[in-house]
């Protein structure tokens, strides 16, 4: 699988990606409840961690996202979505690093 593909397909497998359900003009975005339920699982708990803990940059964004006035459910929702890219980029680098080799 390409690296592109996967990351087009990464919040998909996580089940973090919105799915749009617009009718006319209205735009609107529901939970996906495609992909790994586990990693989904993971995922929430990372984030409710996150934003236990008041000094983590986790909490930050989370209180971001408050402030820029969406819900509770909608800031955590971009938390998880945020800590599954970072999942997946820590998942890219060690890619890399093994197929270059040891040095």
């Amino acid at each position: 699988m390409l690296i592109g593909q996967m990351a087009r397909e990464n919040p998909g497998w996580g089940g973090t990606a919105p799915i749009e359900v617009s009718s006319g003009s209205r735009k609107i975005y529901r939970l996906s409840r495609r992909g790994s339920r586990r990693l989904n699982h993971v995922i929430h708990m990372t984030a409710v961690t996150q934003i236990r803990y008041r000094h983590s940059d986790g909490r930050a964004y989370y209180d971001r996202k408050l402030a820029e006035g969406k819900t509770p459910k909608e800031a955590l929702r971009a938390l998880k979505r945020r800590v599954s890219d970072a999942i997946f980029a820590r998942l890219q680098a060690d890619a890399r690093r093994a197929a270059a080799g040891p040095r």
